[in-house]
């Protein structure tokens, strides 16, 4: 029988065989396990993406991208994360995006909560993120933090971020597909 400790490093966390479903995150040397996404979730994940790869062409921009806040014991995962180009490419093939994205996008899902969503904001804003965004599919509303500002928009706004070239529709981000 192993026993995790805790709190685990991520040099511990690399160790750990990967899941049958879904990821692994550390989150203040605790290791979370999320599930796969459902269909809805993903959807919106992938209008985003491509919203972002329209509007920010010189970008990498993934879905479900890992990456390493500064502190020893975090791995975290965007559910969509926009990356400079320059930063992307210092990136070793073999490693964790060092420090938190650009732009960070989280597709709420039922099981998230308010103090789950706040940390995260505050581990991402607290590590480089310039823009972090909470998508609100049953909604139709996005919440865009930027500094010490957050901004709520709906289906009939558009998003101006410094990030992006021109400005993103809310209604193609939850337009079906």
């Amino acid at each position: 029988m192993s026993v995790l400790a805790t709190p685990m490093t991520v040099q511990d966390f690399l160790k750990l065989p990967d899941p049958k479903e879904g990821h692994l995150e550390l989150h203040h040397g605790e290791v979370v396990h999320i599930l796969p996404p459902k269909l809805g979730h993903s959807r919106n994940q992938r209008n985003i993406l491509a919203l972002l790869l329209k509007h920010a062409p010189d970008a990498f921009v993934e879905v479900e991208m890992p990456f390493r806040p500064t502190a020893e014991h975090e791995v975290w995962v965007a559910d969509v994360g926009l990356v400079r180009a320059e930063r992307e490419r210092a990136t070793g093939d073999d490693e964790y995006l060092m420090g938190s994205p650009e732009l960070v996008v989280e597709v709420l899902s039922p099981s998230n909560t308010v103090d789950e969503i706040n940390d995260k904001m505050a581990i991402c804003m607290d590590n480089g993120c310039l823009s972090f965004w909470v998508v609100d599919g049953k909604r139709k509303r996005i919440s865009v933090t930027e500094g010490r500002i957050t901004r709520h928009y709906t289906e009939t706004d558009t998003i101006a971020c410094s990030l992006l070239n021109g400005e993103l529709r809310v209604s193609d981000i939850f337009a079906a597909s």
